[in-house]
């Protein structure tokens, strides 16, 4: 492993003003699951590293008009939350998902975001829920949305002495339902090969007023879908409409990734947890 300096932030301002430091290489560490991993891969190329993990503005999760959840909250924080329950069951569920409970405890939702892997579970519900992203600047505050935040695998607008603070959205209407479903090679302590978020919900005459939905591990980006969103919106919820919609979904995957080795099983499985997603938001058994 590299050698690097260590030094551990007291406050937002400190943490940023060592992470502008001209001529230093710095990268923040949280809960250190993905940073140490890379340290003894030998893929960073670093001169100091700057522990954030106890700064307190970055371990909130709090309701005002909106939710805001701070960066350096753990997993396991996240699933012991009420509110997060309350207006975030997707996120929740997401988070139950992540490696082992070792994993869950020391991992933060700002590391998920920060490290961009396509296989991140946090991101695709986090889209799903139209949260902001919070940086903190030299010069201030700025918000960019999470579908925006994400330029490619590994690669964010995050730029250098900039650091996330916190994820901000506005609650799901009451009435929505919403569903996460992944697939990967067992069931547990594994990374998605496929996810999906959605959230919906159902007007009184029995027709889908509102759709959501989210793939992850399937395009190089964490968006809507909305041309599959779009063919739900004022319709009666059936088996011929979720079969309908999973093949346009996989047919929006082929579209934007091309042929690979792996698309005849990613295909069939992307459709499938479309159908299974929309039959939990709207509530219909197979």
């Amino acid at each position: 492993m590299a050698k690097f300096q260590y030094v551990r932030a007291n406050n937002l301002d400190e943490a940023v003003t060592l992470l502008s430091e001209i001529g230093v290489r710095s990268i923040v560490i949280a809960g250190g699951t993905d940073l140490l991993v890379q340290a003894r891969q030998g893929s960073l190329s670093i001169d100091r590293v700057v522990d954030i993990s106890r700064i307190t503005e970055l371990k909130v999760i709090r309701e005002e008009k909106s939710v805001i959840i701070g960066a350096g909250v753990t997993f396991t924080e996240l699933l012991k939350s009420s509110i997060v329950q309350t207006h975030a069951t997707l996120l929740a569920q997401a988070c139950r998902r992540i490696g082992s409970l070792q994993i869950r405890n020391r991992g933060t939702i700002g590391g998920n975001v920060a490290n961009a892997a396509l296989c991140a579970d946090t991101l695709p519900a986090l889209a799903c829920l139209e949260a902001d992203a919070v940086i903190v600047t030299a010069s201030g505050e700025k918000r960019i949305p999470v579908t925006d935040f994400v330029i490619r695998p590994h690669k964010t607008q995050l730029g250098a002495g900039e650091l996330i603070k916190a994820f901000v959205f506005d609650p799901p209407p009451a009435d929505s339902h919403s569903a996460f479903e992944r697939i990967g090679r067992r069931r547990a302590m594994v990374i998605s090969r496929l996810s999906l978020a959605g959230i919906g919900a159902m007007n009184d005459k029995g027709r889908i007023r509102m759709m959501r939905l989210v793939p992850g591990s399937a395009f190089p980006w964490f968006r809507r879908v909305k041309v599959v969103e779009e063919m739900l919106l004022d319709e009666i919820p059936s088996e011929e409409l979720f079969i309908a919609a999973g093949q346009k979904m996989a047919a929006c995957f082929m579209e934007v990734s091309g042929k690979r080795w792996s698309s005849p099983y990613k295909q069939k499985a992307l459709a499938a947890i479309t159908e299974r997603s929309l039959r939990q938001i709207v509530g219909v058994e197979k």
